[in-house]
């Protein structure tokens, strides 16, 4: 019997690490930044590496933002990448917890090239991989570069080609509007970039390893979760005083008991 798709990756399906240290240590170089201070700003949460570099982690497939919430994983199990498009070429999956679509963009690692800069502005905000007939060579004759230059520098920066730099910006863009609207997935498909709603439910399987109605669905019941913890919260912040203050409500006349003098 074929297992379903919409399973979440087995065990031997997570992203090995290759040759530990070496492995990222590749990628890092690329980044301007070492293994170390990485680890560090993951660890403490630092809000200025947001956006800098990604975290896999290799004992769930799951890649994060520096400022994820979740526990941090053990160094010994997490790996580095500068883009979000490297992560998932590695096989990583986003995390729904930290929401990596929803990270600043950040050119610090950039430096002078603006090559590459303007190529992720043209495909982030103009969308021009997404259109019909859009090609990596007509993107790299707007850059005034050849195509192949083009996907070295993309190689060699984001580690990740062009191709899929754009499929994760549609990935992402699709994802806020699931979490930030209403609107019907065909509606979505389209303003995200992809071509059909076959093709929109394939990629969102693929990378995230559910569909998109089923992301909604989870979102919609953690945020009514939410809302029922916060309403129990402000029931159990009621002031101590207010449990005795005065009320307008009469009590019940109670009949008055007579005493009597016991004789001496």
């Amino acid at each position: 019997m074929e297992p379903s798709r919409y399973c979440w990756p087995k065990p031997d399906s997570i992203p090995e690490r290759a040759s530990a240290r070496e492995a990222a240590g590749s990628i890092i170089e690329s980044m301007s930044l070492n293994f170390a201070e990485c680890d560090r700003a993951r660890l403490a949460r630092d809000p200025a590496y947001d956006g800098l570099f990604y975290t896999g982690v290799h004992t769930t497939g799951i890649y994060c933002r520096p400022v994820c919430p979740v526990r941090p994983a053990r160094s010994a199990n997490v790996s580095f990448f500068p883009s979000a498009a490297a992560a998932e070429t590695a096989g990583f999956r986003p995390c729904l917890r930290c929401r990596p679509e929803t990270a600043p963009f950040c050119g610090a690692w950039i430096g002078s090239r603006a090559t590459v800069e303007r190529a992720l502005r043209l495909i982030a905000e103009e969308g021009v991989l997404d259109q019909e007939g859009a090609t990596v060579e007509r993107l790299a004759q707007r850059l005034g570069v050849g195509s192949r230059q083009l996907t070295r520098l993309f190689a060699r920066y984001l580690h990740a080609s062009p191709s899929e730099v754009a499929r994760t910006t549609r990935v992402q863009r699709a994802k806020r509007l699931l979490d930030e609207t209403s609107l019907p997935m065909t509606e979505i498909a389209m303003r995200a970039g992809f071509g059909s709603v076959r093709r929109f439910n394939s990629v969102f399987v693929e990378i995230y390893g559910r569909p998109p109605t089923e992301i909604r669905r989870t979102r919609r019941s953690a945020g009514k979760a939410e809302q029922t913890v916060a309403d129990v919260s402000k029931k159990a912040l009621v002031s101590p005083r207010a449990r005795f203050a005065p009320t307008s409500q009469k009590l019940p006349e109670l009949p008055l008991r007579k005493w009597r003098r016991r004789p001496r």
